[in-house]
């Protein structure tokens, strides 16, 4: 997505977010968007040419803020196993900070957007983490009769799921770390090179 120089798109589309995780989409209104980020209503419609195409803007936001999260905190990390951990924390992390707007852009994006739109959003994420299962591959850790591809996208897919069921769909019958543990396991038992 394209960020301005000025900052105005990055104003806008913080606001965005602040202002609909507080009032849902519905009742959020553009003039209550460009007054919380402070930019004139005429800006708002230079970078958006709706309330609604706010929403795939707001997902990109979302995953880069994960993605970053994930570099950050996986820094000296070397192994397999310390990454998929620091993956499955960021992803629930994100997904606590941020449920209102992730059922926000599931629902936008489900009606007004492709499934190509999604998968454009999630294509960084996706060849960083290829990348990571290659170099498991390479060093022994994982085993290696895989597709890499479907693999990125089956353990991405699983741990935002279990996030969601977590936070979204409040299945909390048991604790935060029993249901990553229970997630990190069924992805080793799944690739765990014996």
């Amino acid at each position: 997505m394209a960020s301005s120089s000025d900052g105005k798109y990055d104003k806008i589309l913080k606001a965005s977010i602040e202002v609909i995780s507080e009032k849902g989409l519905d009742k959020t209104s553009i003039s209550d968007i460009v007054k919380k980020a402070g930019v004139a209503q005429g800006t708002f419609y230079l970078y958006f040419s709706s309330k609604k195409a706010l929403i795939p803007a707001i997902a990109d936001n979302l995953l880069t803020i994960t993605l970053e999260g994930i570099k950050e905190n996986i820094q000296g990390k070397e192994k397999f196993w310390a990454v998929l951990e620091v993956v499955i924390d960021e992803t629930f992390n994100i997904t606590d900070a941020h449920k209102d707007v992730i059922v926000l852009c599931y629902s936008g994006l489900a009606i007004d957007h492709s499934m190509e739109k999604w998968e454009a959003i999630y294509q960084p994420y996706y060849s960083w983490l290829e990348d990571i299962i290659r170099r498991a591959i390479k060093n022994h850790e994982i085993i290696s009769d895989i597709n890499v591809k479907w693999t990125a996208r089956m353990i991405i897919n699983l741990i935002e799921s279990a996030a969601e069921r977590f936070y979204i769909s409040h299945e909390q019958n048991d604790t935060l770390e029993v249901f990553k543990a229970e997630t990190f396991y069924f992805i080793k038992r799944s690739l765990f090179r014996t």
